[in-house]
């Protein structure tokens, strides 16, 4: 599968990037050899393989989420620099 210069330049525009014209041809190169790769995986018998999200067994390493009671006010502010009104003061945010 041979892609055009007209593809590569759709596919740039697509994906935002920035492809000048003396790199089309090495760009198209590279997504050529990634399409063959692709071909070639299509190609492998996998009826019995089973699918897997990872290739190792994963286990939630995180504890439940219990509720639990939350912190007082107070020590939870103990070691803001500038609390104020029992709330964390926090710089303004200012947008351009």
């Amino acid at each position: 599968m041979k892609i055009s210069a007209e593809e590569i330049k759709k596919i740039a525009l697509l994906s935002r990037l920035n492809v000048e014209d003396d790199q089309i041809e090495t760009v198209g190169k590279q997504l050529n050899d990634i399409l063959a790769y692709m071909d070639l995986l299509n190609q492998v018998d996998i009826t019995d393989v089973q699918p897997t999200v990872h290739a190792i067994p994963l286990h939630n390493v995180m504890r439940d989420d219990v509720p639990q009671p939350s912190l007082p006010n107070e020590k939870a502010l103990q070691n803001a620099p500038e609390p104020e009104n029992g709330y964390f003061k926090v710089p303004k945010v200012i947008q351009d």
